[in-house]
């Protein structure tokens, strides 16, 4: 063999060697280890977050929908005779605006939203992602 025949043989073996599986990290010990590495593991901490995030902003989007955007295309349905496509017992006159519920829903929202950025800053601290 030649020398470049040796050093295609070389890099081949290197090629090898990166390609092998590694072998699998030890199993934690101790309930809390396993814990960690089942949270990490599986992403769960993020599948709860966007979870939560998502029904809290859910119901922010129904809140701003029922009690703003419905009463505007009520009170532009009404005058062209539609107003019954919105609510068979809304008027004209009586377009409720409930900025209260909606004001509601969004202090719920980024309370929930508060709580939840403080679990995941501790839950980074204590070394789980």
């Amino acid at each position: 063999m030649s020398k470049n025949d040796d050093d295609v043989l070389e890099e081949l073996k290197k090629i090898r060697a990166l390609l092998e599986p590694k072998p699998a990290p030890p199993a934690p010990k101790g309930l809390w280890a396993e814990f960690v590495d089942f949270i990490s593991k599986y992403k769960v901490l993020g599948l709860a977050v966007a979870f939560i995030l998502a029904t809290y902003l859910g119901l922010l989007v129904l809140a701003l929908v029922k009690d703003f955007i419905m009463p505007i295309i009520g009170l532009i349905l009404n005058p062209l005779g539609l107003g019954n496509l919105v609510d068979a017992k809304t008027t004209f006159s009586s377009q409720v605006f409930s900025y209260g519920d909606f004001l509601l829903a969004l202090i719920t929202f980024l309370i929930v939203a508060l709580i939840v950025f403080l679990i995941v800053k501790a839950t980074q601290k204590w070394g789980m992602e």
